[in-house]
């Protein structure tokens, strides 16, 4: 979508915060000997307090309230009987929606260590995203988003998961520009406006460059003994900074 009044901008603010305070509260919540739906059932509940719903669940039917992927699992982890463990990478990814508004965020984690390595490739995972959202600006390429992601990758020593995407949101949980790459593209000529509603979500890996569906239909992971990090913002495009909104 496109934000083109203040009412789009507080709306999507709104959900933004809902969805960041949920992913919060999800990571102070877990615990080493919790399962994974324990922990999403705890966010279907901080949903719930705020008056939204689960963007996964309404649009795909997704069997979650929340996406929970561990260790090898990428994204779209279905929540269930695993049970946490001290070092597990987590990566919980929450998007949801409010009055209309959608929004959607990301955070990699390790869960009650300190792992050098695992902790780098979240950090440097962060870093890239942040990177590329403080470069948007009206009249930009798409694929410049693919190009500093895949410059920060090889700077950190890390690959590009490519075939897990950014994407526009705002009115629903996908959107136009869909596919927005996470490599450089040279036959890509969409550009972006002001007030553009995207996220911006970097999966970057210690080897695998795609990941694999699962006979779940639903989960991705890495084919190989790679790591995989993600982070994501919902942001609006504008001629000034660009806006996150999935800040608490």
């Amino acid at each position: 979508m496109t934000a083109e009044s203040s009412e789009d901008i507080e709306g999507l603010k709104e959900i933004g915060k809902i969805v960041a305070v949920t992913i919060r509260e999800m990571k102070r919540h877990a615990r080493s000997g919790m399962t994974t739906k324990e922990l999403d059932e705890y966010g279907g509940q901080l949903l719930a307090s705020f008056g939204a719903v689960s963007a996964p669940k309404v649009t795909y039917q997704f069997p979650g309230y929340t996406c929970i992927s561990v260790n090898r699992e990428v994204a779209h982890g279905i929540p269930g009987e695993r049970v946490l463990k001290p070092g597990d990478l987590v990566n919980i990814d929450v998007s949801a929606m409010k009055g209309g508004y959608y929004a959607d965020s990301g955070h990699s984690y390790v869960l009650e260590s300190s792992n050098p390595a695992l902790k780098r490739l979240c950090d440097h995972t962060h870093y890239t995203m942040m990177k590329v959202i403080r470069s948007l600006r009206p009249g930009m390429k798409l694929n410049e988003i693919g190009r500093i992601i895949q410059a920060e990758a090889r700077r950190g020593g890390y690959m590009v998961i490519q075939n897990l995407c950014s994407h526009g949101i705002g009115k629903a949980l996908h959107e136009p520009p869909e596919e927005i790459l996470p490599v450089y593209d040279k036959s890509e000529k969409r550009v972006l406006k002001e007030g553009q509603v995207i996220t911006i979500e970097p999966f970057l890996s210690t080897g695998a460059e795609y990941v694999v569906g699962m006979p779940d239909g639903w989960t991705l992971k890495t084919p190989d003994r790679s790591y995989a990090a993600q982070h994501e913002h919902t942001v609006i495009v504008t001629k000034e900074r660009p806006i996150i909104v999935t800040v608490a």
